[in-house]
């Protein structure tokens, strides 16, 4: 008795929403983190990649205790998903350019506290594309400076803005800005009153310290060894911590401006802590997108000087 073989349906619409909800559950490794993303619920996202599951005849992921993972099978459809959307903005692009304007989507990703910065002429940046591709849709996404350089090297990303990050061959790094980046207590802090001459390394050292999650592996200016009792990846979450007075932590400057002129927050021993961290926007090197093209020129022109 022979095996029945169930080809392939004719991809629809319904298909190509169904692989986009696939894509974002796989970038966000599970059902829950997609939910934001997605704007729809949890078990609205189970329904659909079952059904995706049931028209590609394939088991695309595990999902119960032992976590979210891909099947083999799911990689390679998530493979072939990231070349059959980059092949549908490829065509619009050239269907654009036919017609005369900019068309398709933009995928652009930053780390958090950036928006505050108004020196840097980004919203100038993102007018400027506006007027000029109205038709474009842009996405943009916070994210660490590890996800966005793996989002860009995956191709999720034509464009971002982040730390320095260890370099690659299919991305392109241009220097942009400085930012700085000061040792802050809260005013409910014990060292909020204290004289400059008072605080030393070694009471600093004492104190609970907050800690970016992304940073694990980074090492303090003059080698100080902070005593780790929390971890955040967002600077609005390190800002509360210091503010309950209970922990110290590092933000950038210009993000706590605000609390230092209302009373809140204080920076510490600013010569001997304080630092500068370089940011660079980084695009792929092969892009061919003429949408994300234009996009990159208008950041290159307002950020890279």
């Amino acid at each position: 008795m022979t095996a029945r073989h169930h080809s392939l349906p004719n991809l629809t619409d319904f298909d190509l929403r169904l692989l986009r909800v696939f894509v974002a559950v796989a970038h966000n490794k599970g059902f829950a983190a997609s939910q934001d993303e997605l704007g729809i619920t949890q078990s609205t996202i189970s329904i659909q990649i079952r059904q995706l599951e049931e028209r590609l005849k394939v088991r695309l992921c595990d999902r119960g205790r032992k976590g979210f993972n891909l099947t083999e099978e799911g990689l390679m459809v998530l493979e072939a998903a990231h070349s059959l959307f980059r092949a549908v903005d490829s065509f619009r692009g050239i269907m654009g350019n036919a017609r005369g304007f900019l068309v398709g989507e933009v995928h652009f990703g930053t780390v958090d506290a950036i928006a505050c910065n108004a020196q840097l002429g980004l919203e100038q940046a993102m007018r400027e594309f506006s007027k000029l591709a109205p038709e474009v849709v842009i996405h943009i996404d916070i994210s660490s400076p590890q996800e966005l350089r793996q989002g860009l090297i995956e191709e999720r990303y034509h464009a971002v803005l982040s730390p320095i990050l260890s370099p690659h061959n299919s991305v392109q790094f241009v220097p942009a800005f400085i930012e700085q980046q000061g040792l802050f207590c809260g005013n409910k802090h014990t060292l909020f009153h204290q004289a400059e001459t008072q605080i030393t390394m070694e009471s600093l050292q004492d104190c609970a310290y907050v800690g970016r999650s992304y940073m694990r592996d980074w090492i303090p200016p003059c080698g100080i060894n902070f005593r780790h009792s929390a971890i955040a990846s967002h600077m609005e979450s390190i800002a509360l911590l210091i503010l309950s007075g209970e922990l110290v932590g590092y933000l950038p400057k210009i993000f706590a401006a605000p609390w230092i002129e209302a009373g809140r927050m204080r920076l510490l021993l600013d010569e001997q802590l304080s630092y500068d961290e370089s940011f660079s926007l980084g695009y792929r090197v092969q892009e061919s997108n003429r949408a994300a093209l234009a996009f990159i020129e208008c950041l290159k022109k307002q950020l890279c000087h």
